[in-house]
């Protein structure tokens, strides 16, 4: 109780403080807080909250070649012995795959779990490498996977899944070094528990600037083409989640936010500060985010994915998970897409359609996936004619499968290949 006290106090003082630097630059969203800092609000009337008020102009998204890209899920990196030279023939096969079918982008993951697939000065690395987390591989998969990527003529966009430290399954154990191992004793309000699995609290600068340093990391130290945020963002709506900061935040302003609004506010200055310190890395990279396709979802998990299409300081391209067959019952695919075509846009967005390779020859969607053999074709037809930048396909797992081997041989990308169809 007495630490609960002293940390509402402090959390008074910097709402006295921050009300007299109004006008000002938010510093305070944008450093290393200190670790007992509580949550403070970010400033909603701007397009980049947690990194200052830093208007910075965004690269001209205007493609000369559609992006025709393939999500390279951890899963896909696993490999039975765990040397170097599995993970390295086993990325390479998924290289070339994606290559000699006609695509142009890979987007790996390579922070999965508050972890990593490079030597990290923040994050452990990855159990995907070794079998345990934090056990060092002796190489740096990042640096293979982006020369390999980028010898084939390839981008490369690196994939981090923000706030999650572990499911209830993976990984088994956490490193002495992973975020949760360092911080749960002292600052256990960093966090946030939900069936099993762990997840970090966005709510705090500290939280906020750990997440978007470890994005920095990769892009200066690493040639990528673009630093990738999946869906993942709150675990749940349950109000218990993240009960005690909200609390403190409803006591320190006069007219507090809904729990809704303020989540998305928080993961909005997560957004705004990432795209300020990896343009701030690396200028030409590019940063985007793939969230859900259903937009009422996006919101009620914390992503305000309409304020991030319609000012700049957040993404460079939007990619939305356009996971449904043209009959899906309950959000079929052409009115999803149109219904993010319909957002307001600023003018250097880039719009992408995530497509769901991973159901084409199933039951999916009430068997409206059996009823043809051409339907990832057709959705990539339709993303064009609505002026899509391009898609991407979930996942390089089925790109080569008997599932998908009809579905496959349509796609329209053989058609920059010599190579022959299966």
């Amino acid at each position: 109780m007495r630490r609960l006290n002293l940390r509402k106090h402090c959390y008074i003082l910097l709402w006295f403080f921050l009300a007299l630097a109004v006008g000002a630059v938010w510093l305070l969203g944008g450093r290393q807080a200190e670790q007992a800092l509580p949550p403070f609000l970010p400033d909603l009337q701007t397009g980049a909250a947690a990194g200052g008020k830093i208007q910075l102009e965004a690269e001209d998204m205007a493609q000369e070649k559609e992006l025709a890209g393939v999500w390279v899920p951890y899963m896909s990196l696993d490999t039975a012995d765990h040397t170097q030279k599995a993970f390295e023939e086993n990325f390479q096969s998924i290289a070339r795959e994606a290559k000699e079918m006609g695509l142009n982008a890979l987007f790996v993951h390579v922070r999965p779990f508050s972890d990593a697939l490079y030597p990290s000065a923040l994050f452990p690395w990855s159990h995907l490498l070794t079998g345990e987390q934090g056990k060092n591989p002796g190489f740096d998969p990042l640096a293979f996977m982006v020369d390999c990527a980028h010898s084939l003529g390839l981008e490369f966009h690196a994939w981090i899944n923000p706030l999650r430290v572990k499911t209830a399954e993976t990984p088994k154990a956490l490193a002495a070094n992973n975020p949760y191992s360092v911080l749960q004793a002292d600052c256990p309000y960093y966090f946030m528990e939900w069936e099993g699995g762990v997840y970090l609290d966005p709510a705090y600068p500290y939280v906020r600037s750990l997440i978007a340093d470890g994005a920095a990391e990769i892009a200066e130290k690493y040639e990528v083409d673009g630093i990738h945020f999946d869906d993942y963002f709150y675990p749940a709506e349950d109000a218990s989640l993240d009960s005690e900061a909200y609390a403190l935040y409803m006591e320190t302003v006069e007219t507090p936010l809904p729990l809704l609004e303020w989540r998305r506010a928080n993961i909005s200055a997560l957004v705004a500060e990432v795209y300020a310190k990896v343009k701030k890395a690396r200028p030409q990279a590019v940063f985007g985010i793939s969230p859900q396709g259903n937009i009422e979802n996006d919101e009620n998990m914390g992503a305000d994915v309409q304020a991030w299409c319609a000012s700049p300081g957040y993404v460079d391209y939007i990619c939305p998970q356009l996971y449904y067959s043209f009959e899906n019952e309950a959000l079929g695919y052409a009115e999803a897409l149109a219904q993010w075509q319909a957002l307001p846009r600023h003018e250097n967005l880039a719009l992408y359609a995530g497509l769901a390779l991973y159901k084409a020859g199933t039951d999916a969607d009430g068997g409206t996936w059996l009823l043809s053999d051409d339907i990832i074709r057709r959705q990539i037809e339709a993303a064009r004619a609505s002026q899509c930048s391009g898609v991407v396909l979930y996942s390089s797992q089925y790109l080569h499968t008997e599932q998908t081997q009809a579905e496959v041989a349509n796609l329209p990308f053989w058609e920059n290949t010599e190579k022959e169809k299966p």
